[in-house]
This record gives C-alpha cells, sequence and structure tokens, in this order.
C-alpha cells in the first residue's frame, strides 16, 4: 500500500518563562497511513530526538481555539504582535511548553487536510477491504 508523508522543519521555542525561551529545531510530520495522528520530532541535544504523537484534529482545532486536555494542550495566541500556537506536553518526565509559528503549522496542516480531509481518515486505513475479506470467507 503506497501512502503519503507531509513534513515540514520548523524551529520551535521553548518557553522557560514570559521572557525567556531557547530554540528547539523540530520536525512536523504526517502520513496518510496513519491518518489520525501528527508526529512530532524534537532535535535537542542528544542521541535521538523526542518525538510525540496525538491526534491531528487536537492541532487543527488548536490553531482556532484553546483545546485538548491531560497530556497535550494547545491554543492560539499572539506573542509581540505575532500569531503563534502555544503546545502544552506533559509526561511523567516532565512538563514542556512551546510556542509555534502559526502561518507555518497552519500551512503544513492545511498541506495535510488536502492528502486526507477530514472525515476520510477511517478510508485510508483499509478496514472497509478487510471486513470485506473477513466476510466473503
Amino acid at each position: 500500500m503506497q501512502y503519503t508523508v507531509v513534513e515540514r522543519e520548523l524551529e520551535l521555542r521553548l518557553v522557560l518563562s514570559p521572557e525567556r525561551g531557547i530554540p528547539v529545531p523540530a520536525r512536523l510530520s504526517y502520513r496518510s497511513d496513519d491518518p489520525y495522528a501528527v508526529h512530532i520530532a524534537f532535535h535537542i541535544h542528544s542521541e535521538h530526538p523526542v518525538d510525540w504523537t496525538f491526534a491531528r484534529e487536537l492541532l487543527v482545532e488548536g490553531v482556532f481555539r484553546p483545546c485538548g486536555s491531560g497530556d497535550v494542550r494547545v491554543w492560539p495566541t499572539k506573542v509581540d504582535g505575532r500569531g503563534v500556537v502555544l503546545v502544552a506536553l506533559s509526561s511523567p518526565d516532565g512538563d514542556a511548553l512551546l510556542e509555534a509559528p502559526l502561518p507555518q503549522v497552519s500551512a503544513w496542516l492545511e498541506r495535510t487536510l488536502r492528502v486526507v480531509p477530514p472525515g476520510a481518515e477511517g478510508g485510508q486505513l483499509g478496514l472497509d477491504d478487510a471486513l470485506d475479506q473477513l466476510l466473503a470467507r
């Protein structure tokens, strides 16, 4: 089965305080064979990147209004007059607040939505074909 990958390299900002943050290179990734998820790889100074996976729908909604609970929360805001998306991540290892440029995230999300439109995710998984094969036996 062939699938499409939509990726975007960008620099996020790890927010340490309202006045202080550090740049974090990251890669946004979306695969049509995993249509409900987005993946973010943070390239920190270690041997392997730190990977997070969460619902694409959460990020799509989060560019417009606050959403999410638990481990991942997303909301839009303005910082120094620029539109940004804040992503709060929580794990047993700690918490992080990341700031991403809204125009770049929105453009990348639009590309993912052209590859697999909202509501069409289930068709990408081949569940109907698998069910037909099972029932045909």
